[in-house]
C-alpha cells in the first residue's frame, strides 16, 4: 500500500469520525453529574461488598488453617 493511500485512509476516517460525533446526543449537566453520582456510589457499594466477603473468606481460611 502506497503511504498517499494511507494518508487518503487516515483522513477519510477522521472525516467519518467527526461525522458520528456531530450526531451524538451530548448529556447535559445535569444528566452528567447524576450518573457520575450513580456510578460513584455503585463503586462503593461494590467495594464494601467485596470487601466483607474477602473479610469472610479469608476468616474461614484462617480457620480451617489453625
Amino acid at each position: 500500500m502506497k503511504i498517499s493511500q494511507v494518508f487518503q485512509k487516515l483522513i477519510s476516517f477522521i472525516k467519518e469520525a467527526r461525522a458520528e460525533l456531530k450526531k451524538v446526543t451530548w448529556p447535559n449537566r445535569k444528566e452528567l453529574i447524576s450518573s457520575t453520582v450513580v456510578v460513584m456510589i455503585t463503586v462503593v457499594l461494590v467495594a464494601i461488598y467485596l470487601g466483607v466477603i474477602d473479610l469472610f473468606f479469608s476468616r474461614i481460611v484462617t480457620m480451617i488453617l489453625q
